[in-house]
């Protein structure tokens, strides 16, 4: 097992990282959608769907 991990080292990094960073992005997108951020990252004021989206009420 040790031999195995040892080997590996260098993927289950990698893998570890690229878990954290997608998990801070998920993090990310559901704080601005409770603050009522839109998730293009613009305003809903010139949008053609913005009496569809959810953050304008």
């Amino acid at each position: 097992m040790l031999a195995w991990l040892s080997e590996n080292i260098a993927t289950i990094i990698i893998c570890a990282v690229l878990i954290a960073v997608v998990a801070a992005i998920i993090v990310s997108m559901v704080k601005n959608r409770k603050k009522g951020k839109s998730s293009c990252g613009c305003g809903c004021d010139n949008c053609p769907m913005s009496d569809t989206c959810h953050c304008v009420k």
